[in-house]
């Protein structure tokens, strides 16, 4: 995707609020037909069937023939797709689900011809054609992709709206130096390699912060409904979008070069789902630490992990392999001994057996470069067992 500014004036941005809504309306209609249907019962109708069905709702409510129906229908064939995606055995793509007012807001438009067109106005300025609202500004800030014949509209929750044309980009080549590097996840530092690089999430400020923990606790003291809660709102999700775009745009520079330096890629096998939920627990058996819980959580969010590794395997397909993380950071780089006592702090690893010193996250890193899957008794898969207490006893008779 090739995403632009857009910037639509206040006739224009209405319009394209109707054809949020109606895109969100008839996509939710979709999703409560699948989720009415039960063993025994006659299957949910498919793409044609409701391409008919909203033809007949379009002629029955007025204020859905008043959209767009492009909008519409593309909506319906988003919704095709995405079941699609769900029931293919080799995608891991969900269950599509609800879409809500202020969090989904956009449409897609797929056209020839008159109802699709684009032009450059100016060295940075362009315009795309959008149903009912005509011609529509965006600011031209790098070449648009030749070829294109398909875009979308959103709206983020700063109220920015944005337009993205559908295009596949060119991968990033292979460097051909043969070179292997291992990422290691974390919090305090969002991505460390094996080459001794730190890598870390650019987030808020600290007068940013001070100011989202001012307009929190605004939003939760203002009334459901009231004017002072929607502008807090606004407020607050402009500092939320600020720290997603800077997030986004570390991943994407950090991604391109490390798929540019490197020929093949080995990160921690991680199941983020598994590693964010909750720990409240139940009623009757509440979770402990939830709060501390609670705050890893967002510290894992916030740095990155998966979209790191996402756009790594875009841009560098066949060239990035998962590794087991089983004892990555207990084990020594230099002599291959797992002792949990050898990581002495969050950022300091001392080797039990021998003495090698280094940054933690850094030897785990170079553990995962190498490819290494460590056993639970203490040995590498590749290399057999290792015996810790022979290790320990010749770390302290020096031979």
């Amino acid at each position: 995707m090739s995403r632009y500014r857009l910037l639509p004036s206040l006739a224009q941005e209405a319009v394209l609020r109707n054809h949020c809504a109606h895109a969100r309306y008839v996509w939710n209609l979709a999703v409560e037909q699948y989720q009415h249907w039960r063993p025994g019962r006659a299957s949910a109708p498919r793409y044609l069937e409701q391409s008919r069905q909203l033809t007949e709702a379009r002629a029955e409510h007025d204020w859905l023939r008043a959209g767009s129906q492009t909008v519409q229908q593309q909506a319906l064939r988003d919704f095709a797709q995405a079941m699609a995606a769900f029931c293919d055995p080799g995608n891991p793509t969900g269950r599509p689900s609800w879409r809500k007012a202020g969090r989904n807001e956009g449409f897609r438009i797929v056209g020839h011809g008159s109802q699709w067109d684009l032009r450059r106005v100016s060295r940075k300025v362009g315009q795309v054609w959008v149903p009912k609202a005509g011609w529509v500004r965006f600011r031209w800030s790098r070449a648009v992709p030749a070829g294109v014949k398909s875009y979308r509209v959103t709206m983020d929750r700063a109220g920015r709206w944005h337009v993205a044309f559908a295009t596949i980009p060119a991968l990033v080549p292979a460097p051909g130096n043969g070179v292997a590097v291992g990422i290691d996840r974390g919090v305090a530092v969002s991505a460390a390699l094996s080459t001794g690089e730190l890598l870390r999430v650019p987030g808020l400020s600290g007068r940013e912060a001070a100011r989202r923990r001012r307009l929190e606790r605004r939003f939760a003291r203002a009334r459901r409904g009231s004017g002072r809660r929607k502008r807090v709102k606004l407020a607050l999700g402009r500092l939320w979008a600020r720290e997603a775009d800077r997030r986004k745009d570390w991943a994407e520079k950090a991604s391109t070069d490390i798929a540019r330096r490197f020929d093949l890629i080995r990160v921690e096998d991680l199941q983020i789902k598994n590693m964010i939920r909750s720990a409240k627990g139940t009623v009757e058996e509440p979770g402990r630490n939830v709060r501390a819980k609670a705050g890893l959580n967002r510290g894992i969010l916030r740095s990155g992990w998966g979209l790191l590794v996402r756009r790594l395997e875009q841009k560098a397909p066949g060239r990035v392999e998962k590794v087991s993380p089983v004892f990555t950071s207990q084990r020594c780089s230099a002599c291959g001994q797992v002792d949990a006592k050898s990581r002495e702090s969050q950022a300091r690893f001392v080797c039990t057996a021998c003495g090698y010193v280094g940054n933690a996250d850094v030897n785990a890193a170079i553990n995962i470069a190498a490819g290494h899957a460590v056993t639970a008794r203490g040995g590498c898969r590749d290399a057999g067992l290792v015996n810790r207490e022979l290790q320990l006893l010749a770390s302290f008779t020096g031979l």
